[in-house]
């Protein structure tokens, strides 16, 4: 099973997701060809609601505390309630562009 597939199981089992996206973004970063290492989740769930930012992280990387351990190196997350997801209109801003390996800001 891929490793997209298996974030996308984990957060479906641990948040019952109403809205669930799981893009592979590891083309976008000086990674070899293949590498399921870079992702970005949109997860909308009325599990967040009442629930902080970093509280709607923690749960997503208590769900997928392996995949983070050994093989996902980054991941973008956008977390929404129903309400708030409806307010965006069901549109997520682009990642940033990937700064290369060594480069300082």
């Amino acid at each position: 099973m891929m490793i997209r597939e298996r974030i996308e199981d984990k957060l479906r089992a641990a948040l019952a997701p109403v809205h669930l996206e799981v893009v592979d973004e590891s083309y976008r970063h000086n990674v070899p060809a293949g590498s399921e290492s870079h992702f970005k989740v949109v997860l909308v769930s009325d599990r967040f609601v009442g629930e902080r930012f970093l509280t709607r992280h923690r749960l997503i990387y208590s769900a997928l505390a392996e995949e983070l351990a050994f093989t996902v190196h980054a991941l973008a997350l956008h977390t929404y309630t129903i309400k708030e997801w409806e307010g965006l209109q069901n549109t997520v801003f682009p990642s940033p562009p990937c700064r290369g390996a060594g480069t300082i800001a």
